[in-house]
């Protein structure tokens, strides 16, 4: 279900901002869109705080050769403030399903938590 509200749109806009390499590389523009209580549950399995996920991103030596590409991007809100973003991505062949939660705070969007779980095409999880 896809609730395309106001705020599922601010928050899939900030997302792909997130997604953008040149807002990856900057720990001024990541943190400008991660909420001081930011976690994350990597692909890797990894678990990720605010801190830990900006420098790990911005200090990454393993940039893909393609950009990072999002696909099937639905959300709802779940409530005034909260919203509910699913997607794939696809990072070099790297697929994976992704949950991202979406926090207004003083008027700002900022991603609260997120997780990323791997697939791979053949697997029967894609759709």
């Amino acid at each position: 279900m896809t609730d395309r509200t106001t705020a599922v749109d601010a928050a899939i806009e900030a997302e792909l901002r997130l997604l953008a390499p040149e807002v990856r590389s900057s720990p001024e523009l990541l943190g400008q869109l991660l909420h001081p209580e930011f976690t994350e549950f990597g692909v890797s399995g990894a678990r990720w705080d605010r801190a830990s996920i900006i420098t790990a991103l911005t200090e990454s030596t393993e940039r893909g050769t393609r950009p990072l590409i999002a696909s099937r991007m639905r959300g709802v809100q779940l409530a005034d403030d909260v919203v509910h973003l699913t997607f794939d991505t696809d990072s070099n062949g790297r697929l994976a399903h992704r949950s991202s939660l979406w926090r207004r705070c003083e008027g700002e969007w900022l991603l609260w938590f997120h997780q990323g779980t791997p697939f791979s095409a053949d697997d029967g999880t894609e759709t």
